[in-house]
């Protein structure tokens, strides 16, 4: 019992459950921990992790100690000359890849897109040792992904600095701000003492960043704020639609869909606490589902429905929080997406990822003035941007009165998605800096 009890109340473990918490509601935190308990405590359980982090007997931050002795014992601890005067570029990434979004957005497009310009970029969860330094010792720049500074990522980054590589820190949420989370509407949604671990940490993630040489973030909005809190140059490089994107796009939209004369606006939901965003434009969706019998409102995700008067509520479709190709398929049935923020500095940190996945699938956006979203949407021709309930309504109205209209509108988003957002080395996508980083 002593060692079943000390498996799983490991502080990788307890990291990983307040994630979960935080994106995925206390319930599906709590039923996760009880699946996760039942395997472990059959003998068997699932990791995100290709290997043990390391050696039972011996404490993951001291995984590289006696490596290090070795080679300082035999005199060749320090590298002469570092990987990157060859002629040859790759990329280690490293970082945390226990949130799907995250990890598709951040880490596995980026991976692509390196690729797609000619250099090896391959990557590790952090606590997977063996891979994280075998792709240390290959790589001539690192990138660290939505670190914190703890023991196990401080050796890392030893091993990186004695290999005297390039260090870019990328991160697209503002963890790393207290004020951000002071501030935050849509803690309101969770327990306090959740709110208090997240303002805890944002010091290690700030001291893990401006541990960096140069820092990379998902939005403009973003990186002004860590220019606030950083020393470090700090440069953008948005989230983008990749070939994976576009294909489930495109899967998502052949899919049969009931022809049954509804008009859907569909609200997605990744996390708790959306409902703070959602009642901004409150009034203009009742307004408009209660002006028509053949009106619905769609729920994506997490929502709570008792935060909808009960005319809405009666005229709502909620499709559970799934996995992506599902999620796809079921936005693929909107008619518009309508993606508010309320006005705070977390969400001014927003990238434009719920506009990718509309666009993806032929459906307009209407979006607010709050965070990225706006620069991914053409004004009247790939969706609206609204700055005030009558705006919100006004564009509800224009998509329901001619649904042929709102069809064309819904393609000439998926065109745009493709031939401006996809993955391409331009300004808007990625700031030169950071290509010349790489390539410099």
């Amino acid at each position: 019992m002593f060692r079943f009890l000390k498996q799983i109340l490991r502080i990788s473990l307890m990291r990983r459950f307040m994630t979960s918490v935080r994106d995925d509601g206390l319930r599906v935190a709590l039923a996760k921990l009880r699946a996760y308990s039942a395997m472990r405590w059959n003998g068997s359980s699932h990791t995100s992790l290709t290997h043990e982090p390391a050696p039972v007997h011996m404490p993951d931050d001291r995984y590289l100690q006696g490596i290090w002795a070795q080679l300082a014992h035999g005199e060749a601890f320090h590298v002469d000359a570092p990987m990157l005067n060859q002629n040859r570029r790759s990329i280690a990434l490293i970082g945390d890849l226990n949130l799907p979004q995250c990890r598709k957005y951040r880490v596995e497009q980026l991976a692509a897109f390196w690729q797609a310009q000619g250099v090896s970029c391959d990557y590790s969860h952090y606590q997977d040792l063996p891979r994280a330094t075998r792709l240390l010792s290959q790589a001539t720049h690192l990138i660290e992904y939505r670190l914190q500074s703890t023991p196990l990522t401080e050796m890392l980054r030893y091993e990186a600095r004695r290999l005297r590589l390039p260090i870019l820190y990328d991160i697209d949420d503002p963890l790393f701000s207290i004020a951000a989370y002071e501030t935050y509407g849509n803690m309101q949604a969770l327990d306090p003492w959740m709110k208090v671990h997240f303002l805890s940490e944002a010091p290690k993630y700030l001291a893990m960043m401006n541990g960096a040489d140069m820092l990379s973030m998902s939005t403009p909005g973003l990186a002004d704020h860590a220019s606030q809190l950083s020393v470090r140059p700090v440069h953008v490089r948005r989230n983008f639609a990749d070939e994976d994107t576009l294909r489930d796009g495109a899967r998502a939209m052949q899919s049969e869909r009931l022809d049954d004369g509804l008009f859907r606006v569909a609200f997605a939901s990744g996390s708790q606490g959306h409902e703070v965003d959602f009642k901004t434009i409150l009034p203009a969706i009742e307004a408009f589902v209660s002006g028509a019998a053949d009106r619905r409102l769609m729920l994506l995700g997490h929502f709570d429905l008792n935060h909808l008067p009960q005319i809405v509520a009666d005229r709502t479709e909620v499709v559970p929080f799934s996995d992506y190709d599902a999620y796809l398929e079921a936005l693929s049935r909107a008619d518009c997406a309508v993606m508010p923020l309320a006005d705070d500095l977390f969400n001014r940190c927003k990238s434009a990822v719920r506009v990718i996945d509309a666009s993806s699938v032929g459906v307009p956006s209407i979006v607010g003035q709050v965070g990225d979203l706006a620069q991914m949407v053409e004004q009247g021709k790939t969706g609206f941007v609204a700055d005030t309930i009558e705006d919100w309504q006004q564009g509800l109205a224009a998509l329901y009165r001619d649904r042929r209209f709102a069809a064309d509108m819904g393609r000439a988003a998926r065109e745009t998605l493709e031939k401006r957002w996809s993955a391409q080395p331009e300004d808007h996508i990625i700031s030169p800096e950071l290509l010349e980083w790489i390539n410099g």
